[in-house]
């Protein structure tokens, strides 16, 4: 049924730094700069871009995981591509390799799992 689920499938999701996704709005930190929970989640959405296209009809991926190091800050006004590259395939289980760079240098990487699931059975 996931047969087109294949390993070296790869996501990517770019995001400009405005203020509203830095740590001082969200309050994860008191600087001008591209929040952590912004960086997991650009990594999340390139993770759904690899995959959940080429899914049936109502199957999706949810997050199961998240194992990630910020490395660097990035400024407002720079864009952050996060890039997510399907590495294992367990059953319904999937890992990502996740990275992401902003215009000058790699900020993000690490791991991501996310689980294939039938979503007619969550209403």
């Amino acid at each position: 049924m996931f047969e087109n689920i294949v390993l070296g499938l790869v996501g990517e999701y770019p995001v400009e730094v405005v203020p509203e996704n830095t740590a001082k709005h969200l309050g994860s930190g008191n600087v001008l700069v591209f929040a952590t929970p912004e960086l997991v989640r650009a990594m999340e959405r390139a993770s759904v871009q690899a995959v959940d296209p080429l899914l049936p009809d109502g199957y999706r991926t949810v997050g199961t995981q998240v194992d990630v190091r910020h490395l660097a800050a990035t400024p407002v006004g720079m864009t952050v591509v996060a890039r997510a590259e399907l590495v294992e395939v367990k059953g319904r289980k999937l890992v990502f390799r996740v990275e992401a760079f902003d215009d000058q240098e790699k900020v993000g990487e690490g791991t991501h799992e996310r689980a294939i699931i039938d979503v007619t059975k969550f209403g």
